[in-house]
């Protein structure tokens, strides 16, 4: 079956791995064809084997019926300059969704290593998942590449899940950069939802990262992994122009680092095209993320932080937002746990909405936002013409600095809270309208720099505002009191 000696491995450009198989396959002289005229997949079935590595030396490996090993121990395939050749939808036999399927759900692997692929679906009608993997102990996926966009409507190039809470895995550069057809540009037109994602990992339960990846716009999401139990990490790549969310990711301690996301452009059928989302786990980690949105949907908020996500963590990240629709910087839905924002940047230029938004709700976690910096000039579109909309109760802002001057001269304000127990400390707040705004109850503004570049008070209270306080701040042209109730004010200065 050509196999290859580990007296000769220190020459291979895979060498260092054939220590870990007892079997070493070299595909081409066990007779699959490199020319790319004949399928390989009846080869492959041939010399299957458990604790074997499959080696394809340089060439073009046409495929065009899917390719199934299950229950392994140790398994691998690796590339040398090699490219893969699916078969256009028409001619692809049998369940024509996958090239290799490699573990099942209830009859996983156990070791998987797949590296070393550029996969060529440059011509019409092809597209089809490069690899499906469910492995229970160590998966080690590197160095694909996918040429072409995926336009026969079947599932999207890559789905991976670690089926054991012990189990880990590394999916490295994957790369499928021409994104997918909308379902109905595709000869399964009308078969299923939008499209394809890129990557799906919706049944992990270990630890699973996704390290320097990179998508182009997908119909339903560009990285998928929202609904497992395990642990998430996300580190590096680019995320481009995928409808639904471009980084969509939930679990237990999941972590999203320094990834950055670009919309720059919107297909006819996109309808929301958010740069990250999380949701279904706790303590997820958004750290030094990049997410650049200059073609935005009105939905297209750069980071979600949905109803099921329990808590977050959103440190180091720079949020830029440009266009002429509505859009929304980082936004808390209603149900969602504590959130902290660190040290986070969120530069605004568009026709409206609100850089941060935390909308209204009966959960009394802490938000914390501590160095936030909130700057650009926006429009008061739709009505949504504040910096920060507080609608909870028990938020804190420490050391934030926003600024609001307004586009073409409308009126923006820095600060608008409508809740209870809210906390401004030592931040500095500036806005063509009104720096700070209130209807809630109990609010505090202490320490802080309040001035209205628009000659309007620092402060305006309207009448459902009960108990503000206002300590040690400097409040440019004083407080403007529509009939507040139980208004404190201490050693503030006026100018």
């Amino acid at each position: 079956m050509g196999l290859t000696s580990t007296a000769s491995a220190a020459s291979e450009p895979y060498g260092q791995y054939y220590d870990e198989y007892s079997t070493v396959v070299d595909v081409t002289e066990a007779g699959a064809d490199n020319s790319g005229d004949e399928s390989i997949t009846p080869v492959l079935d041939e010399i299957r084997d458990d604790d074997t590595l499959l080696v394809f030396p340089e060439g073009r490996y046409y495929m065009d019926e899917q390719f199934r090993f299950t229950g392994f121990e140790n398994f691998g395939v690796v590339g040398e300059n090699a490219t893969l050749v699916p078969a256009n939808y028409y001619d692809f036999s049998g369940p024509n969704y996958r090239l290799f399927r490699l573990g099942v759900s209830y009859s996983p692997g156990g070791r998987l290593r797949f590296e070393g692929f550029d996969v060529d679906q440059t011509a019409s009608n092809t597209g089809i998942r490069t690899i499906e993997a469910n492995v229970s102990d160590r998966l080690e996926v590197r160095d694909i590449t996918i040429h072409g966009q995926h336009d026969s409507g079947t599932w999207g190039p890559g789905l991976f899940n670690i089926t054991d809470s012990d189990g880990t895995g590394i999916v490295e550069r994957f790369r499928a950069p021409d994104g997918g057809a909308w379902i109905n540009d595709t000869p399964t037109a009308g078969d299923r939802w939008r499209g394809p994602s890129g990557i799906v990992a919706n049944q992990n339960v270990g630890t699973l990262e996704f390290k320097h990846c990179w998508l182009g716009a997908f119909p339903d999401n560009g990285l998928y992994a929202a609904t497992g139990s395990g642990k998430i990490i996300v580190y590096g790549g680019l995320y481009q122009n995928s409808n639904g969310a471009n980084v969509r990711i939930g679990g237990r301690g999941s972590e999203i680092r320094w990834p950055t996301v670009e919309i720059d452009s919107t297909r006819p059928e996109d309808r929301s095209q958010r740069g990250i989302r999380i949701e279904n786990g706790r303590n997820i980690t958004i750290h030094g993320a990049a997410v650049e949105n200059s073609s935005p949907e009105a939905t297209s908020h750069a980071v979600s932080v949905m109803n099921t996500c329990e808590s977050a963590w959103i440190e180091d990240t720079r949020i830029e937002l440009r266009g002429d629709d509505v859009n929304h910087g980082i936004v808390l839905s209603p149900n969602c746990g504590g959130v902290t924002v660190v040290d986070t940047t969120v530069t605004h230029e568009t026709a409206g909405g609100y850089p941060f938004w935390i909308q209204d709700s009966d959960n009394t976690e802490q938000i914390l936002a501590e160095g936030l910096t909130i700057t650009g000039q926006s429009g008061d579109a739709e009505g949504f013409r504040d910096g920060i909309r507080c609608e909870r109760d028990n938020c804190r802002f420490n050391n934030i600095d926003v600024a609001q001057p307004g586009r073409s001269g409308v009126d923006r304000n820095a600060i608008v809270n409508t809740a209870s127990e809210v906390t401004v400390y030592k931040s500095d707040l500036r806005a063509s309208q009104y720096p700070f705004l209130d209807i809630g109850t109990n609010t505090l503004v202490r320490n802080s720099v309040l001035q209205s570049t628009g000659g309007q008070e620092a402060v305006c209270l309207y009448a459902s505002s009960t108990s503000p306080a206002f300590k040690e701040n400097r409040l440019v042209e004083g407080i403007r009191d529509f009939g507040a109730s139980d208004v404190t004010t201490w050693s503030n200065t006026y100018e």
